[in-house]
């Protein structure tokens, strides 16, 4: 069950993260529709509650116009500027300068006839007669708290409701969109099942012919031929068992045993003998002993022959591999061409390659990821560009 879940999420991964990010950029735009909706909306109902205000506050206006009047007519008698517990007001001459004011603020947009600012609601009337010398009088009201309550709440309730129906709607248009590309993705594992399933008999009649043949009553050159043929056999057979994993890990049921890691290790490099012998690589290994571990057998010699292919692969003609195995961790190590730095986070990216004048499809280190998840392995790559690669996994 575990490698059904782990070949689903491997297989979907791209799949996924496109999802994601487009649901990302839907929602961002989304929600930049929306607010910009609810700007409008925010404004319409604004202008509409001063609307509403605009009678009451002309009343207001013309009353304390009528004080004004009074105290204009009567200056000498009264000296008091006319006070209403309703609102504030002040009076401004033709050139915009304050005469008096009892407003909550000294800037005033006398160009506005009507305005909201900072929950107060401003009325701007000019006068007639200029009564103590006023051109402009501006009435300040408290703006109602109810309105704006409510205004938030409509955006908010329906905001979230619209907001959640276009997610869905862009989860399933994403989805219509990305079925041609399930649709290959299936094609292409078909393809690949079927051509792996071809490739297996033919592949395995060279190698068992190739092991009856006694290479000491061949000639030397003969010899030679035998082991070029081996080389391309096995390399083969390689990329055959990583196809093969690729396409069906989800149906392999693991038969997990305490294997002897020496012993699977010594197996492996046996096994790559005649390709490390063919790029006159040094081998040098440092194995301990009674190192064990509970794993599916074929499991983790596949997880280092991926591992090993690739020291060989990307190493230089004469080059060195080291392979270290202690209680902790197996390490190889060679002198190949290295991976950038920039670049070591996506070395376990299916289909990715840094070198394409050697051979692969970019998926050995995708199916080592794969193994070492199902297990709890923990793998790290450290590599320096023109001067080696060393791949760890530790347990």
């Amino acid at each position: 069950m575990l490698a059904l879940k782990n070949w689903d999420i491997n297989l979907r991964s791209r799949e996924k993260k496109t999802l994601r990010s487009f649901l990302v950029l839907y929602a961002f735009l989304a929600l930049l529709i929306l607010g910009f909706v609810a700007f409008l909306y925010y404004g319409l109902e604004r202008d509409l509650m001063l609307q509403n205000q605009r009678e009451a506050l002309s009343t207001l206006a013309n009353e304390q116009i009528v004080r004004l009047k009074s105290l204009h007519v009567n200056l000498g008698k009264e000296q008091i500027y006319p006070r209403d517990e309703r609102f504030n007001s002040a009076i401004y001459d033709s050139s915009l300068k304050q005469i008096f004011s009892t407003l909550s603020t000294n800037k005033v947009n006398l160009y506005e006839d009507i305005y909201l600012k900072k929950n107060h609601i401003y009325f701007v009337k000019e006068l007639e007669s200029y009564y103590l010398g006023a051109r402009y009088i501006v009435i300040e009201i408290d703006a109602p708290l109810s309105w704006e309550k409510k205004v938030f709440r409509k955006l908010l309730t329906y905001g979230a409701i619209i907001f959640g129906i276009l997610i869905v709607i862009g989860y399933f248009l994403l989805g219509l969109l990305l079925r041609p590309m399930r649709d290959t993705i299936t094609l292409l594992d078909r393809f690949i099942k079927d051509t792996t399933h071809e490739l297996n008999t033919p592949v395995n009649t060279i190698l068992s012919n190739i092991e009856m043949i006694e290479l000491a009553t061949l000639d030397e050159s003969l010899v030679k031929k035998i082991k070029r043929i081996t080389i391309a056999s096995k390399t083969i057979s390689n990329l055959y068992d990583d196809l093969t994993y690729l396409v069906l890990s989800h149906h392999i049921i693991s038969h997990d045993e305490k294997v002897n890691l020496k012993v699977i290790i010594e197996e492996r490099l046996e096994y790559f003998s005649l390709l490390i012998e063919s790029k006159k690589l040094t081998l040098t290994s440092t194995l301990e002993e009674n190192v064990f571990l509970m794993i599916d057998r074929k499991k983790i010699a596949k997880l280092i022959d991926n591992i090993l292919s690739n020291a060989i692969k990307y190493n230089k003609i004469g080059g060195t591999i080291h392979v270290l195995l202690t209680p902790e961790y197996i390490e190889i190590s060679d002198s190949g061409r290295g991976i950038e730095t920039k670049k070591i986070n996506q070395a376990f990216e299916r289909y990715v390659r840094f070198d394409r004048t050697v051979g692969g499809f970019g998926i050995g280190l995708s199916i080592v990821a794969a193994i070492a998840k199902e297990y709890t392995l923990h793998v790290s790559i450290d590599s320096q560009l023109h001067e080696g690669t060393t791949v760890r996994i530790a347990w």
